[in-house]
């Protein structure tokens, strides 16, 4: 897939100072990604990203003050363009399903490799989905999606499938050789038609009904 050089500002949320300081450290090995503030619950989560305008946070779920679903969700709606990815050590169902349903681009565990976490947040910042992969199988057992308001045509089924193997705009539109204005119309199309709110749900939707897989 395409590499984006341009450096990924990044909000850490951890209520444990050690891990916040741990990530930093991790992160701060990789030359593009720069952590640009950390936070001690959603609620400071919150308004320091409403100040600082990152394009990633990196979220715990298990928080005092304001939980990180609670977080994820009021980010998510006051600023679009910043993504989130879950960051736990548990697979807990409710909490999978819930930090997905919020709005979070990703799920990972806390035990991933620095490297994991790095390429997850390139991820994110690009608007690819990265799950872990027993969330993965989680959320897909578990997916339910209202009925399908209108079918989709050829071109839109192509598109969910490229988004549920992780594509971005960017790279369905080198892809399939369309600009990526088209990419975003036939996304907003699919998920109106599906009744979907995020990319993350439509590749969750893809696999729940065989036009991707796992592997």
């Amino acid at each position: 897939m395409t590499p984006d050089p341009q450096t990924v500002r990044v909000l850490l949320v951890d209520d444990h100072a050690v891990v916040r300081q741990g990530l930093r450290l991790f992160l701060g090995l990789d030359p593009q990604i720069e952590v640009v503030g950390e936070a001690a619950n959603g609620e400071e989560a919150l308004s320091e990203a409403e100040r600082l305008r990152p394009d990633v946070v990196v979220m715990d779920l298990m928080m005092p003050v304001m939980d990180g679903i609670q977080a994820t969700r009021a980010i998510r709606r006051s600023l679009p363009d910043t993504e989130v990815i879950a960051l736990t050590s548990t697979l807990e169902e409710h909490k999978v399903n819930g930090a997905i349903d919020a709005g979070a681009m990703g799920y990972m565990l806390k035990d991933a490799s620095s490297d994991t976490l790095a390429e997850a947040i390139h991820a994110a910042a690009r608007g690819e989905v990265r799950l872990h992969p027993e969330a993965a199988r989680r959320l897909v057992r578990d997916f339910r999606s209202t009925d399908m308001r209108e079918s989709l045509t050829p071109k839109e089924v192509i598109v969910l499938q490229l988004i549920a193997r992780g594509y971005s705009n960017r790279d369905i539109a080198a892809d399939q050789n369309v600009t990526e204005a088209t990419v975003k119309t036939h996304v907003s199309r699919l998920l109106s038609k599906l009744g979907l709110e995020s990319r993350t749900q439509a590749a969750l939707y893809a696999l729940r009904h065989g036009l991707a897989s796992l592997e």
